[in-house]
Order: C-alpha cells, then structure tokens, then sequence
C-alpha cells in the first residue's frame, strides 16, 4: 500500500477513487509511565514513555487505516493526515485518515 501526504503520488495517476478511510486508536496513559512523566517534566526534556506510547498508537491507526483501504480495493491512499483528540484527561484518540485510491 502506497501511502502520500499530497493529494497525487508523483509519477502514478490515480484510476479511481474509492473514498475517505480512517483508522483510529484510543490509549489510556498507565500510572507507572504518568509518575515517571511528571518526574521529567520538573527535569525537563522528553518524556520518552508518552512517545512510545502515541508511536505505537499512531502506527495502529494507521495499520487500521490501510485495513480499511484494503477492503475497498485500494493501492493506495492519498491525502494521509493525522488528527489527536483527548477523550477524558488520562486518554487520547490518534486518528489517521485519507482518500482511498487505485492507481496505475
């Protein structure tokens, strides 16, 4: 599956368009990480136990992404962005989307 933020894939025409896609994934911060977190924050730099976390968040979207796409017969998805939205103050959505395409 060939995955562009742009909205055409340089080199390839798009043949068909297919539709919106989406995939999104839903993670509640564990204690242990938040204690270790705020711990950083008055030492400051990065918080590597939040950015494990929305990595392997953001590449599940996206997998259910692609699972979608698949299922309408794409090769492609064009437009791919991702969007970020707090479900309740120990939780955050990840939510990869984009337009399904065949190209050549």
């Amino acid at each position: 599956m060939i995955l562009a933020s742009s909205d055409d894939i340089p080199g390839r025409r798009i043949i068909k368009t297919l539709g919106l896609v989406r995939g999104s994934s839903i993670r509640a911060r564990n204690v242990g990480r938040s204690i270790i977190a705020h711990l950083r924050v008055l030492v400051g730099g990065e918080i590597t136990e939040y950015t494990k976390v929305i990595a392997e968040a953001r590449e599940q979207a996206l997998d259910r992404m692609i699972a979608e796409a698949e299922k309408l017969g794409a090769n492609a998805i064009v437009a791919v962005r991702f969007g970020t939205a707090e479900m309740m103050s120990a939780a955050a959505e990840i939510i990869a989307y984009g337009t399904a395409v065949v190209i050549e």
